[in-house]
């Protein structure tokens, strides 16, 4: 069975978050994506210490639409550098990791 990932992301708004996540849920890109507000981000950006807040969204997908999906996410991105991070999923109820490649099989055709 292909392994299920997750992929982070971050946006400045739960709006965003919000437009993003639907549009990658409505292609099947992914089973579910998680969108959590209200997260303080202190990072580095072009020299300058930086401050934002942001909404995180962890994106529930197989491997083989990692890549499909952190496109998606950087061509409706905002930001110019977008936090995008493809985690391996190691284990799992076999139930939900079964939903998860059911419901994004359209997608990986």
């Amino acid at each position: 069975m292909e392994r299920a990932v997750l992929v982070y992301t971050t946006y400045p708004s739960v709006v965003e978050a919000e437009r993003a996540g639907r549009a990658i849920v409505e292609r099947r890109l992914a089973a579910c994506v998680n969108i959590l507000p209200g997260m303080v981000s202190h990072y580095w950006w072009q020299g300058a210490l930086e401050r934002g807040e942001e909404a995180v969204m962890i994106i529930k997908t197989r491997a083989s639409l990692a890549e499909k999906v952190r496109a998606a996410v950087k061509a409706g991105h905002s930001y110019t550098t977008p936090s995008i991070l493809v985690l391996a999923v190691e284990g799992g109820d076999p139930d939900y990791l079964g939903w998860i490649m059911a419901e994004t099989a359209e997608g990986s055709e």
